[in-house]
């Protein structure tokens, strides 16, 4: 499965009636550079092209003033096919195909994803059938649009942008000398051509806080000229939210992210998982349904950590709160312990307090080997791994059974001697399970409870809150119900969880398995009924709700 960035994402989301809207918030998003260029070669040089970017991805979007409705017919096959057909006219270049190999040659000479997006008043007959393999080749099409070229499209050519370098990279422009200090002209053509030559997916948000260390250097140098008694106003007392750990940057032959394998002994290997950071983590963190408690938790702590940082900046002599980076993550399967942690990483780390903000995502199996020894060789594997991010710890309870002579008791003492090293700064610990085996896990080590003041508690999510997540889960694959096959579904959902058993509830993820069977009960109706208008095909009607099946908790046996 294909890796989804944030931007191309966004606009593979949009139709007809919200395309315009979106590539006005684009205007103004703060961090999506945009550029408007009068034709983009080889492919589309009779074009109007805009260009979208962000720090780890690009949306080449083209206009096709072809004629408001001119309907045409593109040649069906499992690959993308350069001839467009209409009637009463010889086959003729497809736009689609000349927007395919934009992307494609783009893609190649900025070593990063991209997108194409072509807005057309032409009227596509056969786009439904389409769609899936213009996808494939990364391209979408958003036809039947109004007066194209009358329509104001304002772009963000924002200098602050550290990613208008793709852009200058892509068009040759040169990069206006003003945006970096004079004295470090030789180390901004040199961060140029690293965004040009690396492998910039794996990089996300490195390249703006490179280009905050300039910045601070410049800022620096401007502060030692000034007059001590001038008083900085509150726009020159703000602070970037990116970090600044300079002794963090991997070497050109350094991946920024590890791959997750560790090697217990010579004969067994397991794999971690790393889920890497993402660019805006308020904003999904935001987009949470429920989760209030924990939302307000967060922010508080993340605030701290930046109040942290102003002292450092402004306050050098000052002392600073002490904050532990360490949390308890409580709660039962499904309610978004894992969604959270990767948030909370990507936060601490647009906060300064973590240089890279992944999460490296473990278990028991990750550290319990076959060997003696294995249990010791893991963990200081994973800590490797999760060094300037996240160590994730799901269902830590188990580490601590009744047996005496169990190595997961080896674990939680190799765990506590981390905790104590005040060396291991750029790192958070994060243990998750349910709560009643976790507090039995503190109860028995107190020194372990003290090292974690930060307790989150996902509490279960209401009918409101699973009807809310089911209602943005159909959106991502644009699916409507019918009234009848809503109300259908309500019945039945809160019938499921009235007679729910809280232990093995599967709360969010519950919901995912059951719309899952609903899909596959749609595709199956739609098969054999065959629709032919979109609006039936995208249709969840009464015969696509299949019987919701509940856990029941088992009868006990004996006395």
């Amino acid at each position: 499965m294909r890796k989804e960035h944030r931007l191309i994402s966004d606009f593979k989301n949009q139709t007809q009636t919200t395309i315009w809207k979106h590539l006005d918030a684009m205007a103004v998003n703060y961090a999506v550079y945009s550029s408007h260029l009068k034709g983009l070669g080889p492919f589309l040089t009779d074009f109007d092209v805009y260009l979208y970017c962000d720090a780890s991805c690009m949306v080449v979007v083209c206009l096709d003033c072809c004629g408001q409705g001119e309907e045409q017919t593109y040649e069906e096959s499992e690959t993308l096919s350069p001839l467009i057909l209409a009637d009463g006219h010889e086959p003729r270049v497809s736009n689609v195909w000349k927007l395919a190999r934009t992307v494609r040659s783009v893609r190649n000479q900025l070593m990063m994803p991209v997108y194409g997006v072509l807005l057309t008043e032409a009227n596509i007959l056969n786009a439904y059938d389409l769609y899936q393999m213009w996808d494939s080749n990364d391209v979408t099409v958003i036809d039947v649009l109004k007066r194209i070229k009358y329509h104001k499209i304002r772009v963000n050519e924002d200098d602050e942008l550290a990613c208008k370098s793709y852009v200058y990279a892509l068009t040759g422009a040169p990069v206006p000398v003003s945006d970096a200090p004079d004295t470090d002209t030789e180390e901004f053509e040199k961060l140029l051509n690293d965004f040009i030559n690396s492998e910039l997916d794996n990089t996300l948000e490195e390249t703006a806080s490179l280009e905050e260390t300039a910045s601070e250097e410049e800022t620096a140098s401007e502060e030692e000229t000034a007059s001590e008694e001038e008083t900085p106003s509150e726009e020159e007392t703000a602070f970037d939210d990116e970090p600044d750990f300079e002794d963090e940057t991997p070497s050109d032959d350094e991946p920024l992210f590890p791959d997750g394998e560790i090697e217990q002994n010579q004969n067994l290997k397991v794999k971690a998982e790393i889920l890497l950071p993402i660019a805006h983590p308020r904003e999904e963190l935001n987009r949470l349904v429920g989760c209030g408690e924990i939302k307000q938790r967060m922010d508080e702590l993340v605030n701290l950590t930046r109040y942290n940082k102003m002292l450092r900046r402004y306050c050098p002599t000052v002392r600073q709160h002490e904050v532990s980076l360490h949390s308890l993550f409580l709660g039962r399967p499904g309610t978004g312990k894992t969604t959270v942690c990767k948030i909370y990483g990507s936060l601490l780390h647009q906060a300064g307090a973590l240089s890279k903000g992944h999460v490296v995502v473990c278990d028991r199996s990750t550290f319990i080997g076959t060997l003696w020894g294995d249990e010791e060789r893991s963990m200081r594997q994973v800590l490797e791994m999760a060094r300037g991010g996240v160590l994730m710890i799901d269902e830590a309870y188990l580490l601590n059974t009744p047996n005496a002579n169990d190595p997961g008791k080896m674990v939680i003492q190799l765990l506590m001697n981390v905790l104590s090293d005040e060396k291991q700064r750029d790192i958070a610990i994060v243990l998750c399970g349910y709560k009643e085996p976790m507090k039995k896990l503190l109860d028995l080590n107190p020194g372990l409870q003290s090292r974690f003041p930060n307790k989150f508690e996902f509490q279960d999510f209401t009918v409101d809150e699973l009807l809310e997540i089911t209602r943005r889960r159909i959106d991502d694959y644009h699916y409507k119900f019918t009234t009848e096959a809503w109300e259908k579904y309500v019945r039945m959902l809160s019938a499921a969880y009235q007679a729910r058993d809280p232990q093995t509830w599967g709360n969010a993820r519950f919901i995912g398995n059951q719309m899952e069977r609903i899909y596959i009960q749609h595709a199956s109706r739609c098969v054999r009924q065959q629709p032919t208008r979109e609006s039936e095909l995208l249709s969840l009607t009464p015969e696509d709700i299949v019987p919701i099946e509940v856990p029941r908790p088992k009868t006990k046996i004996g006395f």
